[in-house]
């Protein structure tokens, strides 16, 4: 796999103990929720998505975590166990799927610690000691109880012996994750850990104790020659005297080696923001939530987060001998010069196997352009309580059902509209050897995803690169593309196709409120309009760029309704000086936001000024402003110079009335069908493709 030499050290071999990898890239664990506590067998859609990997290419694919101790040692039920022996089998089937492909794999093996949450099972989270961090950019945590050493004891069997299952199950080593702010990582924190006995202090030989005895015991239970890594957080910031600094991670790094450890992941960790840690480009959205000169130095944040963690490794690295590993939204190229420069051994990938597992199999092919790109969205992490999705990558856990096979019977597709449900029905249509003709009115593709790129922004949500992507794609695969061509029926009867998709997208809609036509009222309609005249010349870049100058709004701005389009408009005002106010009928802002981003958003709202009225009863549209009546049944006026409605789209039906009879097979997808998120529109369109 090392003919490409643009990438010869990210393809080259490697090792982690006796076991040799295809690549130094490592699909990194995380929790899919494919699965179930109490399943015994592999279900088909974990099946897919671990054998999706496999197959893509990975060096080294490290398996999600079950339960070693349940239910307190998990987050989530959606989760596999291994408590107990009955549950190797599943293990075993999982490990059989990945080495189907060829791949080695680890499974990772952890014990949430205050992590836990007492709804799921009735049980106070556990962790070194009695501490919580309260802290408002993240998610609240309860605070837990503190572990007793008979218990900790315990618990260090339960480690070992969850590892001789895995060992049984037939995985090639396992990743012990000591991160973030799991159970054994509050033991090895001096922040976390206050006890006064032989688990704890001020000494790291103490506070290490736990984490090493799991370490000794599993070595000595599985031989020498089964490899375990351990994840562990290089540096702890925000802790005061109480952080980790590079002395002390680097110390715990030869601690570990010397116990047995035969690779080493690591992470860093900014106490009380343990989510935005993991994904470090989330502190810088929607702002920075402190100066960028009081963020820890150790770092390197030249990137908005990519590639943060890449000088904690390099000096982990000069510290031990084994492999050192490291993720943290690394790219190819990244990763590449990273190992180049000796900072890391492995590159471990999460997010952008997710968006395209045939990422490894492509980079060492040359085939960049059909790397199907990671935006960042994380919508592959909106809820612990919810099944991974992917934006672009829509057959994500269930490859096998949406495998691009070839259709029975060649058809004549026409696809309306160059959105991205469009755009992905279109692909998928000509990708299983359809003849596929798209229909845009407009002069460019993309729908509106170049107006939504303008208000989010580009440094951290990458639109555009989904549009290029999929704009390549359909190219690639042979559609027709009519730009600047409205669709009529009349067309039906010249191209005679077998198939119609409509993805025309949603319509703009206005709230029931008296006054909603007012002169100081602009309409999704009105905005839609006066944007995308601007964008046919110039890009979201640059519009949003030239937005800070001047925009056709009054300084007074009321934004009628706080779902994702509400608030994300919202941050566009507000970053531009004018006075904004939200309001909505509904009793929480931010609805379809990822929880973190929702999160650090409305705490940002807060920060600025911004007033968030919630619970609104909508009164009158009036030149002064909006009247309403609030949660406490009290009427105000609320001035303003502009009111913007920021309300979900409806269903766009007309087209597909004038159409009905005039095709075998007609479709309407996306918005146009029932507006919601870009991962659902590109899923419709995904859906379609795959059963025509």
């Amino acid at each position: 796999m090392t003919a490409n030499t643009r990438f010869e050290r990210l393809l080259e071999p490697y090792h982690i103990g006796k076991v040799l990898t295809r690549n130094r890239i490592i699909k990194t664990a995380a929790g899919t929720r494919y699965t179930h506590n109490e399943d015994l067998h592999l279900g088909e859609r974990a099946r897919v998505f671990y054998e999706a990997m496999a197959r893509g290419g990975v060096g080294l694919l490290v398996a999600e975590s079950p339960a070693i101790e349940f239910p307190l040692g998990t987050t989530v039920l959606g989760r596999y166990r291994i408590d107990d022996d009955k549950y190797i089998q599943v293990l075993s089937e999982l490990a059989e799927a990945i080495h189907k492909y060829g791949c080695p794999t680890f499974l990772q093996l952890y014990h949430s610690g205050p992590w836990h949450r007492s709804k799921l099972s009735g049980l106070q989270p556990v962790a070194a000691s009695p501490i919580n961090f309260e802290s408002e950019l993240d998610r609240p945590k309860e605070t837990p109880r503190a572990l007793t050493i008979p218990e900790i004891e315990v618990l260090v069997d339960k480690f070992a012996s969850a590892v001789v299952r895995a060992q049984k199950a037939g995985f090639d080593g396992v990743e012990i994750n000591a991160g973030s702010s799991h159970l054994l990582a509050s033991f090895l924190s001096r922040f976390w850990n206050r006890r006064q006995d032989a688990y704890g202090g001020d000494s790291l030989e103490n506070r290490a104790r736990f984490l090493l005895e799991i370490l000794r015991e599993t070595k000595k239970r599985t031989g020498p020659d089964f490899p375990v890594s351990v994840l562990f957080n290089g540096i702890e910031a925000g802790g005061g005297d109480r952080s980790r600094d590079y002395e002390e991670g680097q110390e715990l790094a030869r601690m570990l080696q010397a116990a047995g450890a035969d690779a080493l992941n690591i992470r860093f960790l900014w106490l009380g923001l343990d989510l935005p840690s993991i994904h470090p480009e989330s502190f810088f959205y929607p702002e920075t939530h402190l100066p960028l000169s009081d963020f820890p130095k150790e770092p390197d944040w030249s990137h908005k987060g990519i590639g943060a963690s890449l000088p904690i490794a390099a000096t982990i690295k000069k510290a031990v001998s084994i492999p050192v590993i490291t993720a943290c939204r690394l790219d190819p190229m990244l990763g590449e010069k990273a190992l180049r420069q000796g900072k890391t051994d492995f590159v471990g990938l999460c997010r952008r196997l997710m968006a395209d597992p045939e990422l490894p199999n492509k980079i060492a092919s040359s085939r960049l352009d059909d790397i199907a790109p990671c935006t960042a969205c994380k919508e592959c992490m909106k809820a612990y309580d919810q099944v991974v999705r992917c934006r672009i990558n829509a057959n994500l856990g269930t490859e096998r059902e949406y495998t691009a096979s070839p259709a029975p019977r060649k058809k004549r597709v026409v696809v309306v509209g160059g959105g991205p449900a469009g755009m992905e029905a279109a692909r998928g249509a000509a990708l299983r050897g359809h003849e596929v003709t798209l229909y845009e009115r407009d002069h460019r593709l993309g729908g509106l995803l170049p107006m939504a790129a303008m208000v989010k922004g580009v440094q951290i949500e990458d639109l555009p690169a989904l549009s290029r992507y999929l704009q390549g794609q359909i190219v690639k695969a042979g559609v027709k593309i009519k730009l600047g061509q409205e669709f009529h029926p009349s067309v039906i009867d010249e191209a005679r196709p077998d198939v119609v998709i409509l993805a025309l997208g949603g319509m703009p809609a206005l709230p029931d409120i008296p006054g909603i036509n007012g002169h100081n009222v602009i309409s999704g309609a009105d905005l839609h309009r006066r944007l995308k005249r601007y964008l046919r010349f110039l890009g979201p870049k640059v519009l949003r760029w030239l937005t800070r100058f001047w925009m056709p709004l009054g300084k007074r701005v009321i934004v009628i309704g706080g779902t994702i389009h509400g608030c994300e408009l919202a941050e566009f005002l507000v970053k531009r000086g004018r006075k904004v106010t939200i309001v909505d009928t509904a009793a929480e802002l931010g609805e379809d936001l990822v929880e973190n981003t929702r999160t650090r958003l409305l705490w940002w709202f807060r920060k600025k000024g911004v007033p968030l009225l919630t619970g609104v009863k909508y009164e009158e549209i009036t030149d002064k402003g909006l009247t309403i009546t609030n949660e406490a049944g009290q009427q105000q006026t609320i001035e303003a110079d502009t009111i913007i409605p920021a309300i979900p789209l409806s269903p766009n039906t007309e087209l597909l009335k004038s159409l009905e009879g005039k095709a075998p097979e007609i479709y309407t997808i996306g918005d146009g069908r029932e507006p919601r998120l870009i991962i659902d529109a590109i899923a419709d369109g995904s859906r379609i493709a795959h059963i025509i």
